[in-house]
């Protein structure tokens, strides 16, 4: 199974799956008295359309590179990433302001069933970011990174409201609120994570150097092809699940042009064969000062 179709399926399984939780938290918050579920189904929802953008995102991003594109489309992933973020910030903003009117506002407490229900939710959404965060390693998507990170938020969210609930049905009259101060709770851990998710992308859009066990791979790749002596700069770009590489290879200063481009092409190759996840590879081949 290739790369892009793991981070497809990965991302099918969090739109089958937000699109379950959010059902079952709605029903259960608004029968179950608790804002802090129904907070909860409020994220949910708002997962949904934010897997969706991935998936648009990781198969835009994995079209072949045509003529407007040399490059490929790998930065729609990124850009992509920074909606998901969007999306995190406003589902955050809107529980916050209902956590806020409802501490105001007398309520009646949370039925304790609601625990067994948020109980359930909290295993699958950690498993649900073990999963998808396994995926995006795997196949180095930005935007599957920030998938998995819905479902840890939504884990964290889920707990507050646990949390929330226990103490309001323990202390009972005049803690009816604890779970909207749950929900506030989660709200602002939403936003940390937004902060988390939204800095890499930043980083691979702006080309910052992040990938320095990558480089050191590809100096050992690279001195191991017979005729290249050693390597000098080295820079990397990430799109999409693809490394851009400009390397400086050092070759006998001796041999000539037609030499030094058949040693270019080959150490390009054994690159590619060699590191997968690379995509365009430049060979700049530098003489031998010695």
């Amino acid at each position: 199974m290739s790369k892009e179709q793991q981070a497809i399926r990965a991302t099918y399984f969090s739109i089958i799956g937000n699109t379950c939780l959010a059902i079952i938290k709605g029903l259960a918050g608004f029968f179950g008295n608790s804002y802090a579920l129904i907070a909860d189904a409020i994220e949910s929802t708002t997962d949904i359309f934010a897997s969706l953008l991935v998936l648009f995102g990781i198969k835009y991003s994995n079209r072949p590179a045509d003529d407007n594109h040399p490059y490929g489309h790998g930065r729609a992933e990124p850009l992509i990433t920074f909606l998901v973020v969007g999306f995190l910030i406003t589902s955050a903003t809107i529980i916050a302001y209902e956590s806020i009117r409802n501490i105001q506002t007398p309520h009646d407490l949370p039925q304790s069933w609601t625990l067994i229900i948020l109980g359930a939710i909290i295993i699958w959404k950690e498993y649900s970011f073990q999963l998808v965060m396994k995926r995006s390693i795997e196949t180095n998507s930005s935007a599957l990174k920030a998938d998995a990170w819905h479902h840890r938020s939504d884990a964290i969210t889920s707990v507050a409201a646990f949390i929330g609930i226990t103490i309001a049905l323990v202390l009972g009259k005049g803690y009816e609120s604890a779970d909207d101060w749950a929900a506030l709770f989660a709200s602002c851990f939403i936003l940390y994570n937004s902060y988390l998710i939204f800095r890499p992308a930043l980083s691979e859009i702006m080309d910052e150097h992040l990938y320095d066990d990558l480089i050191e791979h590809i100096r050992t790749v690279a001195i191991r092809v017979e005729g290249i002596i050693d390597t000098e700069k080295c820079f990397i770009r990430k799109s999409g699940m693809k490394y851009h590489v400009d390397l400086h290879a050092i070759v006998n200063a001796e041999i000539s042009v037609k030499q030094g481009h058949q040693l270019a092409h080959k150490l390009k190759d054994t690159l590619r064969k060699e590191i997968p996840e690379l995509g365009h590879v430049l060979i700049h081949i530098e003489p031998d000062d010695e």
